[in-house]
């Protein structure tokens, strides 16, 4: 097998086989929390252990939802309504 091919396969959550590179997409696209991680790929959301990882990819860089929320408004967004 190519190993550059290989390292795109880290998974973070083994319950349903999502990739490290899938929970960054995710992030780009919009995912602030390991919530909406779930909502959008079901990572998580089994038996859990892979909730820190997540926690630990999405850091606690700028969000504008996460911005929002701390704000106390609405941060409804596609992905919440998804779930």
């Amino acid at each position: 097998m190519n190993p550059v091919r290989e390292v795109n396969r880290v998974y973070v959550c083994n319950c349903f086989g999502v990739t490290e590179a899938q929970v960054k997409q995710h992030a780009a696209d919009g995912a602030c929390t390991p919530r909406q991680i779930a909502s959008a790929s079901k990572a998580g959301t089994d038996c859990g252990s892979c909730v820190r990882s997540i926690q630990a990819l999405l850091g606690r860089g700028t969000c504008p939802r996460r911005e929002l929320a701390d704000q106390g408004q609405p941060v409804l967004t596609g992905l919440d309504e998804a779930a």
